[in-house]
């Protein structure tokens, strides 16, 4: 293994994960959806285009049981994916980090990938474990499995087997794929990513609730992921307050946010 896979890559302050973190619908522990499915892009995508944006948890349940809006063989089939897929994102606007996707997904088609990836990596700690493994991957380079089973293992330690193991990393490299941050069938390489100004508004949202705050949020791990600097994030922030989508002031290392445009529910609370 080479230096550059050895880096660690936080999703979390020093101090831990901030209960914030939980109450906007984070999920934790050694488990997650990626031991048999991959991030669902294109279940998610149909889902919420059938879907008004003020539907609730059992209008995506009948939506995907009821009408068969993905198409799926047998009653079975449709109700694990609605399971797997409220797993994955919510599907449920009690949950603030879903209120948020829901909302961003309108802003722009382009983003769509992304902003799927971010609600996966916070809802999935399977996912998330697999994130320095793909982030510091350089430009081109061929994806190592070994690498990413190393990843997973450091944070699951021996409650995976071998075989589930194996299935992880290949659920996480599809849904890598499907982000766009890997490009290949047999062989994945590793592609930079264009973030929108919507990814990088969600990457921002999910890092205040993380616990990280002022400047170092443009510097944390889900900004990183989106392949974004701390200068390129800091732009596309600027990009994101003219769209509308929060309220932003920054001089220098002196950084205010009020996120209370991406989630009115909650700034109503």
């Amino acid at each position: 293994m080479t230096e550059i896979y050895e880096q660690t890559l936080s999703l979390f302050p020093m101090a831990g994960a901030a209960p914030a973190a939980a109450d906007a619908g984070f999920r934790f522990g050694a488990k997650g959806t990626h031991t048999s499915r991959t991030m669902m892009f294109e279940e998610l995508s149909q889902v919420l285009q059938v879907t008004p944006p003020d539907a609730r948890r059992d209008d995506y349940a009948a939506a995907i049981i009821d009408e068969n809006c993905l198409s799926k063989p047998t009653g079975a089939t449709r109700r694990l994916t609605n399971q797997r897929l409220g797993e994955l994102y919510g599907l449920d606007p009690v949950i603030p980090l879903f209120r948020v996707l829901r909302r961003l997904w309108d802003v722009e088609h382009e983003g769509h990938p992304l902003l799927a990836l971010l609600a996966a990596m916070a809802r999935d700690p399977l996912l998330a474990a697999t994130c320095p493994a793909i982030v510091f991957l350089p430009a081109n380079a061929e994806l190592q499995r070994d690498v990413v089973k190393s990843a997973v293992r450091a944070v699951v330690g021996n409650r995976l087997n071998d075989s589930t193991l194996e299935k992880v990393c290949r659920n996480a490299a599809s849904t890598w794929a499907q982000s766009g941050h890997l490009e290949g069938r047999t062989f994945k390489k590793r592609r930079k990513v264009v973030p929108s100004p919507a990814a990088v508004a969600f990457a921002i949202y999910l890092a205040n609730a993380a616990g990280f705050r002022g400047a170092e949020i443009f510097s944390c791990a889900w900004l990183r992921v989106l392949d974004c600097d701390p200068s390129r994030a800091r732009h596309l922030a600027l990009e994101a307050k003219r769209l509308s989508l929060f309220d932003l002031r920054m001089a220098g290392d002196i950084v205010e946010l009020n996120l209370s445009r991406l989630d009115p529910h909650q700034a109503r609370a």
